[in-house]
């Protein structure tokens, strides 16, 4: 038996955030995100059982949470666009979630069940999410390391979750209810473990959830 410990991390707090803006790729984080950052990078062990591999979202605010992370270890960091967020439709990014034809696009793909196929316009869809979802964990188990940092975004870790609980079962209405009763706060850490057996089949859990120390 072989288990695995991955260290998923959101990214901090960016101004964005704050403002309750959608985003794209940009974005630095605030002050109050940097510091958020520098504390959940402070709870990580710097001897036994220290992580041996931080890999991140490219996005601007998962590269500075990283490095804050990283610098605190004394790590590099690499980077995988596996772990990015799900693009938004073009016509939301950088709008409000208060505008009112914002907050229709969001509730109707966030907020209802609706079929795995539906696809507002230029956005990942769940059918898409859920594929890289399963693209990860299959990066994770094929990975030498046993003790991983993930930097990551909220939507895409609770589509990961998901997956962990449900493989390709997983529809599209049972993501939203998930992803509706289990906030991810920004540079919150879910610990998840992949174990490997002999004689049963290789397994996945959620150990901690959204936790902030």
């Amino acid at each position: 038996m072989s288990t695995k410990i991955i260290y998923f991390v959101r990214h901090g707090e960016t101004e964005n955030n704050a403002k309750g803006i959608r985003q794209g790729p940009e974005g630095h984080l605030s002050a109050k995100g940097r510091e958020q950052a520098l504390e959940t990078a402070k709870r990580f062990p710097k001897r036994k059982g220290r992580p041996q591999v931080i890999i991140a979202s490219p996005y601007q605010r998962t590269e500075e949470t990283a490095k804050i992370i990283a610098k605190e270890l004394g790590m590099k960091v690499k980077y995988s666009d596996l772990l990015v967020e799900r693009r938004n439709p073009t016509e939301i990014i950088g709008h409000s979630g208060g505008e009112r034809e914002v907050r229709a696009i969001i509730d109707r793909i966030d907020k209802s069940y609706h079929a795995d196929d539906l696809r507002i316009s230029d956005e990942e869809n769940f059918t898409d999410l859920k594929a890289r979802a399963k693209k990860l964990l299959r990066f994770i188990r094929w990975r030498s390391e046993k003790r991983i940092i993930m930097v990551t975004h909220g939507i895409f870790l609770k589509m990961v979750a998901s997956y962990m609980l449900y493989g390709e079962k997983l529809t599209a209405s049972q993501y939203n209810n998930l992803s509706y009763f289990n906030p991810v706060t920004n540079a919150s850490m879910a610990i998840c473990s992949y174990t490997t057996h002999w004689f049963k089949r290789n397994e996945w859990k959620i150990l901690v959830w959204n936790d902030l120390g």
